[in-house]
């Protein structure tokens, strides 16, 4: 199938899903299930893509079972750690500085969702359309590389949430596990899934194009909705996480620092 009509049918059938989600939101007044849908809809383009794209084999397996699986593993998660909280507080905000146009704004919101997934799913489409296998070498790396990610997001995020549940943790920082060598080590494994796609494409004319998820995944991480609006709200309602900030690597694991007392 050409590509543009299986980017078209994906793109369709992500604006219909949004629009669904933004209509249960209506009832429910819980924006937090996007992240959810979000996830889940990555990993249907990267099996769509596989199922309908025109290129070698093993390359569209490859793209179905590790794209189909990273989102199916994130959405299934974030659903889990969402249904029956409250909404989240970055929802919240939009809504009161939104006013009497939240509903409106907030359906416009979620199909910007649409706009971000399909080009997040450049890297999906470029391996699915490459004529022939990827290297042997460039494989395995890419294997190597996405069992990293899924691993270590899976793991910062049991962590997290095993942290979470125990009430003697309540108004504190975590600083277990991955948590203590970065302040958000799911973002950083989430951000290392992308390149896996690089290498898949390692000879491909196209390679270039699969620049575009990690860089527009790290945008949003480290500079839009990721670390900047998860850490004005933490440090708002936990006053130790000033600390953390000082002593804790943002985004990359890494040993902490020291910090000397005052006196």
């Amino acid at each position: 199938m050409h590509p543009t009509l299986v980017i078209g049918i994906g793109f369709a059938v992500l604006f219909l899903v949004f629009a669904g989600a933004w209509l249960v939101q209506l009832r429910t007044h819980n924006a937090g299930m996007i992240d959810p849908v979000w996830s889940w809809s990555l990993g249907f383009l990267g099996v769509l893509y596989a199922l309908f794209a025109t290129g070698d084999t093993s390359a569209r397996l490859l793209v179905g079972v590790l794209g189909g699986l990273w989102g199916l593993r994130l959405g299934t998660h974030l659903w889990l750690r969402n249904v029956g909280k409250p909404e989240d507080g970055r929802y919240r905000r939009f809504r009161d500085q939104w006013g009497p146009k939240a509903n409106r704004n907030m359906f416009w919101f979620f199909e910007f969702q649409v706009v971000l997934a399909m080009l997040l799913s450049v890297g999906f489409l470029v391996v699915a359309y490459r004529s022939d296998a990827p290297p042997p070498g460039a494989t395995v790396a890419a294997l190597v590389v996405w069992l990293a990610s899924v691993v270590g997001e899976a793991v910062s995020d049991w962590q997290l949430e095993k942290f979470k549940k125990d009430p003697a943790h309540r108004g504190k920082v975590c600083r277990a596990g991955l948590w203590r060598y970065s302040r958000h080590p799911n973002y950083f494994f989430e951000c290392l899934h992308w390149p896996v796609y690089i290498l898949l494409a390692v000879g491909s004319p196209w390679i270039w194009a699969t620049l575009i998820p990690p860089a527009v995944m790290g945008f949003l991480l480290l500079k839009v909705s990721g670390i900047p609006m998860t850490e004005a709200q933490t440090a708002k309602s936990r006053p130790e996480y000033a600390d953390y900030i000082r002593t804790t690597s943002a985004f990359i694991p890494w040993p902490p620092k020291s910090v000397r007392p005052q006196s």
